[in-house]
């Protein structure tokens, strides 16, 4: 890709078109899908109130029992992003304690395949944090299974194919983590193809060494490995996620920018990271997105794949934040099918749909009337 310069006066880019590029999401998290229909119904079956107002219940600062967490990533701003990454952990934990049934999470896994289809997403890496699900603590197997029954009816009826990264949470115990990997080792749930982890790591300190045990099992075991750090955290986060838990990908990665020598190696070692940028902005890490990193980490060689995060609350889908940093970066449309084909490379898709996805791309990014 050119250097990017700010000051470009690009021509937008239109979403259909950009829905139109077959391409694979590998940063967004289950957790951040459901959509406020979704809440009400589940909220309804399950006879829970909403936490506020039904038209502001993503603006954590409406909530009637709002309080700002004492320690927390960002939480400069309103609405999602209000009490900062602490304080929308919490809000997902009570979003998903609505899902008490094996037909609920299937039902939430079918919705979001179609969603990501709707964006012209062909395959997803969908990141699920079992610690917020609370009706399933002791059966998280069976909740993956529950996710995998929605995600194959999905696959049969043509929508977009998804994989699972169960993620472990930062404040779990490195006993707790290496009893994950046990079970998936053990029982292999459908679908299950990575090891995470997530959460705000200002609040928990340094995990990479705690999990290092863990994923190194998860490794030997043949399970994919993604990390997220340089959010939370600045670049020793990513160093830890490189150096002790071995990731085959980095989950935000932008305070990478800060370490030069952590740049090199991104690029050396061709890791890539799932930015985020509109979740970032959100969360107030930084001001907007004329100041994210994006562009100085494309220019530096990174791989660098473009996803949402937590669509539903951040009210966006990808190809509308696509789009946005087009018009914000200069990127014109053959950048964006180099996007295309980063994220169908970066994911953990098998190597033949991975083959087929970038023969399609191939062909929708040619020339109108090219054989």
């Amino acid at each position: 890709m050119p250097a990017v310069d700010l000051a470009t006066s690009a021509v937008r880019i239109d979403e259909q078109d950009i829905r139109l590029l077959p391409k694979a999401e590998v940063h967004v998290h289950l957790e951040g899908t459901f959509a406020l229909v979704d809440i009400l119904r589940l909220a309804k079956e399950s006879g829970e109130r909403l936490p506020g107002p039904a038209a502001t219940v993503f603006d954590v600062r409406t909530h009637d029992a709002f309080a700002m967490p004492e320690i927390t990533t960002g939480g400069t701003r309103n609405g999602v992003g209000g009490a900062g990454l602490s304080g929308f952990l919490r809000f997902l934990d009570w979003q998903c304690g609505l899902v008490r049934s094996r037909e609920q999470a299937a039902r939430v896994a079918y919705a979001f395949a179609a969603r990501q289809t709707a964006s012209g997403i062909r395959y997803s890496d969908v990141i699920v944090n079992p610690t917020h699900w609370n009706a399933w603590h002791g059966r998280e197997i069976e909740l993956m299974e529950a996710l995998a029954a929605g995600l194959d009816e999905a696959e049969q009826d043509g929508l977009c194919v998804t994989n699972i990264a169960y993620s472990l949470l930062r404040s779990q115990s490195s006993g707790e983590a290496e009893d994950v990997v046990a079970a998936l080792a053990d029982q292999r749930p459908r679908r299950v193809v990575a090891l995470s982890v997530d959460g705000d790591e200002k609040s928990s300190g340094r995990t990479g060494e705690k999990f290092r045990t863990a994923f190194r099992a998860a490794e030997s075991a043949g399970f994919h490995r993604t990390v997220h750090a340089g959010e939370s955290s600045g670049p020793e986060g990513v160093w830890d996620a490189l150096d002790h838990l071995h990731a085959e990908r980095i989950d935000h990665g932008v305070r990478s920018i800060e370490d030069a020598a952590l740049v090199r190696r991104l690029v050396d070692e061709g890791i890539p990271l799932g930015v985020c940028p509109r979740s970032n902005v959100a969360l107030g890490l930084y001001a907007d997105w004329a100041s994210h990193p994006l562009p100085q980490l494309v220019d530096a060689g990174v791989r660098v794949t473009l996803n949402t995060d937590d669509p539903a609350p951040l009210a966006c889908t990808l190809d509308e934040d696509w789009a946005v940093a087009a018009a914000t970066y200069g990127f014109d449309r053959a950048d964006l099918v180099g996007f295309a084909a980063e994220s169908i490379r970066a994911s953990f898709a098998d190597d033949d749909l991975k083959r087929d996805l970038l023969v399609e791309l191939a062909r929708a990014a040619a020339p109108e009337g090219a054989p």
